[in-house]
């Protein structure tokens, strides 16, 4: 059987700008993207069913006879139970959230379910952007347990001191840690191939540094938070997902917020996750075109793909940072930074398109890759919506 993973129109764009250029299930939540673990628990390679000009880059394979599962759900063994199963025409939903159905993607849009299935269980979703870092810590610990079980960890350095049970901390093959602090009491500690962590780190978890990522000397960090593959980290970090390829590599604090890729975050860049009077956070919503109550006490900065910010760059409580912006200056800039934005608190200018293609390629060149039509596609198509 094939597996597809569709994305609710709704929950995509509640999920902006961080989906503008990926699907939902290429969002990073715990260790693993959504799909990287649905791919896990079906043994399977599970295609995408996303925004037509993201299908490019993430293609839906035939699926004529497939299992269609709704991307914005995390797997776990009753789900997946409940998904196997489905019969041909089957839909299995949670009050009116619909889960899975079996069947060609197309009886989503022509109702040729035949049979509707509650499911007794209750599915782990993420419906906003701050659910990703507000439920990084229950996704850590599945994924840890779904990744080192019955496993064994690569052998830890005698310089490395362990607060709580170091059972607790795994290493991937070529992860190095020297003397640092792990501490283990409240999550586990998991370190992917050919990550490091330097010297006088202290980390606390549940904490996640994906593969060939780096913590810098004497970094601070608090769970939950998962450093996504191929990033450097520095300063103080609590509770915040980096989805990969980004820099934050010197002093300043990320706290209670999710950076997107190829993101860098310039020397002493500080963002507040607290309003001054203590009172609920509200976020930018690109769905209501404006800020929404999040719910929250603590909520900091989302940063989509692409962007950067100078040196000494202030980010209020609640900011939202649009895909490709380059912000720098002086003050605070505005808590919703359109796509494409260039200044800061003094104005904001649209940022060109061919001199973003021309840094960009420079970026990718450092990592030996190379930024391709496929990418610029899709920040065209992005920009064409605006």
């Amino acid at each position: 059987m094939h597996f597809v993973l569709f994305d609710d129109q709704l929950i995509w764009k509640n999920l902006l700008p961080l989906t503008f250029t990926r699907p939902v299930s290429e969002i990073r939540l715990g260790i693993l993207t959504i799909k990287q673990k649905w791919d896990k628990y079906l043994n399977s390679n599970c295609s995408y069913k996303c925004e037509s000009y993201l299908q490019a880059k993430f293609p839906l394979s035939d699926h004529s006879n497939a299992c269609c599962i709704n991307s914005s759900v995390l797997p776990d063994k009753q789900l997946v139970e409940a998904i196997l199963q489905l019969s041909e025409g089957d839909a299995l939903l949670k009050d009116n959230l619909l889960l899975a159905f079996k069947g060609p993607i197309e009886s989503l849009t022509e109702a040729k379910i035949l049979k509707r299935i509650n499911y007794a269980g209750e599915p782990f979703q993420i419906k906003n952007t701050w659910d990703i870092f507000q439920k990084n810590e229950i996704a850590i610990k599945q994924d840890f347990e779904l990744l080192t079980n019955g496993r064994t960890s690569e052998p830890l350095s005698k310089t490395v001191t362990v607060i709580g049970n170091s059972q607790l901390v795994f290493l991937e093959k070529g992860a190095k840690a020297e003397a640092c602090i792990l501490n283990t009491n409240n999550g586990p500690v998991y370190l992917g191939g050919d990550s490091e962590i330097m010297e006088g780190a202290v980390v606390r978890g549940p904490f996640a540094l994906c593969e060939h990522s780096a913590l810098k000397l004497s970094t601070k960090i608090y769970g939950a938070t998962t450093i996504g593959p191929h990033s450097k980290v520095g300063g103080e970090v609590n509770n915040s997902v980096v989805f990969g390829y980004s820099n934050k590599a010197h002093d300043g604090f990320l706290g209670n917020s999710v950076v997107g890729e190829w993101c860098n975050l310039g020397a002493d860049t500080n963002n507040s996750n607290l309003k001054n009077n203590y009172s609920n956070v509200k976020l930018y919503n690109y769905q209501h075109k404006k800020a929404i109550d999040t719910g929250l006490q603590f909520c900091g900065l989302i940063m989509g793909d692409y962007s950067k910010s100078g040196i000494n760059t202030m980010f209020n409580t609640g900011t939202v940072v649009g895909v490709a912006c380059n912000i720098y200056g002086g003050g605070f800039p505005p808590t919703h930074l359109p796509d494409f934005s260039w200044g800061g608190s003094e104005g904001l200018e649209n940022y060109n398109l061919e001199k973003l293609f021309e840094t960009t390629e420079r970026v990718y060149a450092r990592r030996g890759l190379i930024f391709g039509d496929t990418e610029k596609n899709i920040l065209r198509a992005i920009k064409s919506q605006l």
